[in-house]
């Protein structure tokens, strides 16, 4: 299974569960700015336990690995868990949207969009991904990180609503992340 085709399984199946979901991580920015290798295809999600064992129930075949007692207590805990498809060593991660004020605008933002083969699905707002990535990138100092918010800016820079993003910045405490982004592109000129 290509993971063009594992996406397209994973949005036919949030969309016939009727889960509100967008498409996030490296390769929401991958179609919005600068291509790169992934083996993830992450999602924010917003479930509850009886939508994770509907979820966990389609990937209960032998071609997935999916341990639903876990994915249940992930839920609980509002955090995510993961569905791999060993063959390919692709994996899909669903993390849960907590109740703060940017993921539910994330949620809200989001926008159908063409990824890969796999057609249109909802992919968070261009401005939402770079503040994920400024929050990965504070977590983990991954340079990856800010290559894939350097991508999205200079693919997208003119639609980028910059009042949202600054004022989101602020919000989410993210100033000095913004700034190591700011400088990255006044080097690439």
């Amino acid at each position: 299974m290509t993971q063009s085709q594992l996406l397209q399984l994973a949005v036919e199946t949030l969309e016939r569960l009727n889960i509100k979901y967008a498409l996030v991580g490296s390769l929401a920015s991958s179609a919005l700015g600068e291509p790169r290798f992934t083996n993830d295809i992450d999602f924010v999600v917003k479930l509850d336990v009886f939508d994770t064992a509907r979820l966990c129930d389609v990937f209960s075949s032998d071609e997935f690995c999916v341990y639903k007692p876990a994915a249940t207590d992930e839920t609980l805990r509002g955090r995510q868990f993961n569905v791999l498809h060993p063959a390919s060593s692709n994996k899909i991660d669903f993390m849960l949207a907590d109740d703060s004020d940017w993921a539910k605008r994330q949620l809200d933002r989001r926008q159908r969009r063409h990824v890969l083969e796999a057609g249109e699905c909802y992919v968070a707002a261009a401005e939402d991904i770079i503040l994920g990535k400024l929050l990965y990138y504070r977590e983990g100092g991954s340079e990856k990180h800010l290559r894939d918010i350097a991508g999205i800016w200079l693919r997208r820079g003119e639609e980028i609503d910059r009042a949202y993003l600054e004022k989101s910045i602020h919000e989410l405490e993210l100033v000095e992340e913004w700034n190591a982004i700011l400088r990255r592109l006044q080097d690439l000129g």
